[in-house]
């Protein structure tokens, strides 16, 4: 069933599902007049949404859903630990001896929770499960990174969710055990409506704290050619898109369920 399931979010997501819909006005040229636009009006979609430009379509609504902390604001939080949400990572890395090392969006979170926690000095959980054949937790190579990287120990490892969902609940179980009731919850500004509304609902007090604002950028002429840096944050914000859908349409049904 996950095979399927992953099938299905692959084809949902860019490049495929505008190349799906350029093949079937194709497959229609001889029997509908309109078919042919269907093609161009794929092809066209799919030059937008490769450049990084045209992903801002999809990222900016939601980045600006949760502002950048200040400085200020870090130091006069009320949160007593700062939860670092998982991200993929770069397996068999050679230049650290074969051991997995955070992929570069993971980095950027470690990076932006070690700048809170020399802020503020709170404690730190890293949350992330186990992937394929990987012999360690995300957790765990985030923790490691922490260390080796920033010189920052982590406190707390939750080391067995595997999506957004797991890692707010979790986490909060974890932190529940020491009484942390309100939080700094760091993950990708683009990820974090996603990872908020699913934190909401343990019951934490969350102040979030974005990092990684690709809608700031400043823009140049290159940024209006189809890349593939461009496809990738379209795709990343239509996944989080169609997951933010998904949250929705499964709390109305276990509401109707309940």
């Amino acid at each position: 069933m996950s095979l399927f399931i992953k099938i299905v979010s692959t084809l949902l997501l860019f490049p495929a599902n505008l190349l799906l819909l350029a093949a079937l006005g194709l497959l229609l040229r001889r029997r509908r007049r309109g078919a042919i636009w269907l093609s161009w009006t794929a092809l066209a979609l799919l030059w937008v949404f490769s450049t990084r430009a045209g992903a801002l379509l999809l990222v900016a609504p939601l980045e600006t859903q949760t502002p950048p902390m200040s400085n200020a604001t870090i130091a006069s939080s009320h949160a007593q630990a700062i939860v670092v949400l998982g991200a993929r990572r770069q397996s068999n890395a050679p230049e650290y001896n074969n051991q997995d090392a955070p992929g570069y969006l993971a980095l950027a979170r470690l990076q932006y929770a070690a700048r809170l926690h020399r802020i503020s000095h709170l404690p730190l959980l890293v949350t992330g499960g186990k992937t394929d054949a990987a012999l360690e937790s995300e957790a765990e190579v985030m923790a490691r990174s922490l260390h080796d990287d920033f010189g920052v120990s982590t406190r707390w490892l939750e080391n067995a969710a595997n999506d957004t969902a797991q890692n707010a609940s979790f986490s909060a179980a974890l932190l529940g055990k020491d009484g942390v009731q309100h939080i700094l919850l760091v993950t990708d500004a683009i990820h974090m409506p996603r990872a908020l509304a699913s934190f909401q609902k343990t019951g934490l007090e969350i102040t979030p704290a974005p990092t990684v604002f690709f809608s700031h950028e400043r823009l140049s002429p290159y940024d209006y050619v189809p890349s593939g840096e461009g496809l990738r944050r379209s795709n990343y914000a239509l996944h989080e898109w169609i997951g933010l859908l998904w949250y929705t349409l499964r709390d109305k049904v276990t509401s109707k369920v309940r």
